[in-house]
């Protein structure tokens, strides 16, 4: 099973058993201990997600983003889902039993637009945009500050102080045939 199948099956599982459609990506890391988990997180805020930038070849209209980095279930998705048997899938005894253990990061991208540099979190819905690296990195900073002061950083499931661990992506250059 592809991993954007397993993330679709865990959010219609967790959403399911929740009694509504509403999930954070920090719960589908969770429910899929055996995948990576930048994976998972790459494939809900960008490759799944409806409303998510277009710079992946395969896309698929699962999520939409809601606010504060919670996705909620596409409406098609919600129907096909009622009409099949639930199934269950074997997960770790500890993700439902005492406290969940808190990231310590945020994770984010940036890659190199027309005109700026775009940097878009992963955990945590927030994306800005410099002229320069240096001037994406300080909007980045300010707006991940900014999007969490005044949150309730364990309901994000986040410590107190998170680190914030960026990726820049570039395309290489196609090395011409000698």
């Amino acid at each position: 099973m592809s991993i954007h199948e397993e993330v679709l099956r865990a959010a219609l599982r967790i959403c399911r058993e929740r009694g509504n459609w509403t999930f954070t990506p920090v719960e589908i890391v969770r429910a899929l201990p055996h995948v990576n988990p930048r994976s998972v997180r790459t494939h809900i805020v960008s490759r799944c997600c409806i409303d998510a930038p277009k710079n992946h070849p395969h896309k698929w209209d699962y999520f939409r983003r809601i606010r504060r980095g919670t996705y909620v279930v596409a409406s098609p998705y919600r129907q096909r889902d009622r009409a099949r048997p639930a199934s269950r899938v074997a997960e770790e005894h500890s993700l439902y039993s005492g406290s969940p253990s808190l990231r310590d990061s945020i994770h984010a991208t940036i890659t190199r637009g027309e005109r700026a540099f775009v940097a878009e979190c992963l955990e945590v819905a927030v994306v800005t945009q410099g002229r320069t690296l240096d001037e994406v990195m300080s909007n980045l900073a300010e707006a991940v500050a900014l999007h969490l002061d005044g949150e309730d950083h364990e309901r994000l499931g986040l410590t107190r102080e998170p680190r914030l661990i960026v990726t820049y992506e570039q395309p290489l250059a196609h090395a011409s045939a000698p």
